[in-house]
């Protein structure tokens, strides 16, 4: 229901938008990481700890700021809602509270990975991503990937997660061929 309230308002605010830009934008305000930022705004790491009391405190601090943890608690949240309320009543409030995450797509997001496979394949190249490093605990890697064109190394990029750091090798690659 969250894509479905998300598409709809993008459909609705933006009608001259090709199919593919708006899908694009739904995909980015509906990811895991939106979901993120939406949770923290609306507390929900705090919140799960007024409930829980079976774990140590260490241990809820860690799932209240973790991002995974975060994105499913939201999910949950609206599923909740959605079976209490039915979708008309809760679509204006979902669409409320990803409305930040509508703007910061519609103005900031880029994303340089389908940017790059959508120029190589104009050409018939494709790019493959390699992980070059995983570092540190479980909870908190930051990884190296590296962006291949025909065997050559064109970007590299680090990050929280391997997508994060495949998305700044690709913004490397685009730079190395000219692109930004």
């Amino acid at each position: 229901m969250l894509e479905l309230a998300v598409a709809h308002a993008l459909y609705e605010r933006y009608p001259d938008f090709s199919e593919g830009r708006l899908a694009k934008l739904r995909s980015h305000v509906v990811s895991r990481a939106s979901c993120a930022v939406v949770a923290r705004e609306l507390d929900l790491g705090a919140r799960l700890g007024a409930y829980e009391t079976d774990l140590p405190a260490e241990e809820l601090e860690r799932l209240a700021q973790n991002r995974n943890v975060l994105a499913a608690l939201l999910e949950a949240v609206l599923g909740a809602l959605f079976l209490e309320y039915g979708f008309a009543a809760i679509e204006g409030a979902i669409v409320d509270a990803f409305s930040e995450r509508i703007e910061y797509a519609l103005t900031s997001h880029v994303d340089h990975k389908t940017e790059l496979q959508e120029r190589l394949a104009r050409t018939g190249k494709q790019v493959v991503y390699t992980v070059l490093a995983a570092e540190g605990p479980p909870h908190d890697r930051r990884f190296t990937c590296a962006a291949f064109v025909d065997g050559e190394r064109l970007g590299v990029g680090s990050g929280r997660s391997k997508k994060a750091a495949e998305q700044e090798a690709a913004r490397e690659a685009l730079q190395a061929l000219g692109a930004r």
